[in-house]
């Protein structure tokens, strides 16, 4: 597919004439070989395809159900139409991480379990699966911009914990001119992504790439940290203006009662 072709219009509420489908899952036999991600990626006509059964709800559930409140339906369109890039980058306007959404994001239960189509017995939009190939595509054809600091505002923020919610904050703060020192205690920032989620699921290079943005946008960090034994909470807040705590759940929640 060349995304520079003329845009194909009226690719939309397709829902009827194509059947639900999702990316192949790659064979047994191949994945006893490695662990890597167990489906494979949709193909260009495929995703195009996908996207295209999208009915263009006036009320779009599957937005209203997305914690981000992510621009679902105008993305889903924008890649039936064949503009890649430009659903790349609305995507990318309410969501740090798409691609990582994409692969992990409880679909079933948020924005592909909403999904009117589905209501009407006619299967989702794969909602998870395109957003996961919009990025990807993002990154293989050079579109994903590095994090650009915003003007020095002179204030330092320190964040305690490189999980997603750490590296979100450190995002944000960074693009808006902030000194941003992130503290984690294992050798790798990622948090859950890089220690929770099995690489079947979510393979580590596609982490690695998100926190290597956020190096070269200048976020500084400080691994192999542990706070509370290796410096302490006084020292960090003498050092920044603000600290943000982001440690996320280091424990399991305690069994439901019977």
């Amino acid at each position: 597919m060349n995304w520079a072709d003329p845009i194909e219009r009226n690719v939309t509420n397709k829902f009827v004439d194509r059947k639900q489908a999702y990316p192949a899952k790659r064979t047994p036999d191949s994945r006893r070989a490695d662990f890597l991600e167990i489906g494979a990626p949709f193909a260009d006509d495929a995703a195009r395809a996908q996207a295209g059964r999208c009915a263009q709800c006036g009320v779009p559930y599957c937005q209203v159900h997305c914690p981000l409140h992510n621009h679902i339906p105008d993305w889903l369109r924008l890649t039936a139409e064949g503009r890649l890039r430009e659903a790349y980058e609305l995507s990318n306007l309410t969501s740090t991480m798409p691609e990582i959404c994409g692969r992990i994001c409880p679909q079933d239960r948020l924005g592909e379990g909403n999904c009117v189509i589905e209501f009407s017995g006619h299967g989702a939009v794969t909602i998870g699966s395109v957003e996961k190939f919009i990025t990807d595509t993002a990154w293989k054809e050079g579109w994903v911009e590095p994090l650009v600091p915003g003007s020095p505002t002179g204030q330092s923020v320190g964040v305690i914990g490189a999980g997603p919610a750490g590296l979100t904050t450190a995002e944000y703060l960074r693009a808006a001119g902030h000194e941003v020192h992130v503290y984690d205690r294992h050798d790798r920032a990622g948090g859950l992504l890089t220690y929770g989620i099995p690489g079947f699921k979510l393979e580590k290079d596609v982490v690695e790439r998100r926190n290597k943005q956020l190096e070269a946008g200048g976020v500084t960090f400080k691994l192999n940290c542990n706070v509370g034994e290796d410096i302490t909470f006084e020292e960090i807040r003498a050092d920044h203006d603000a600290v943000i705590i982001a440690t996320g759940a280091l424990m399991p929640p305690p069994p439901a009662p019977p």
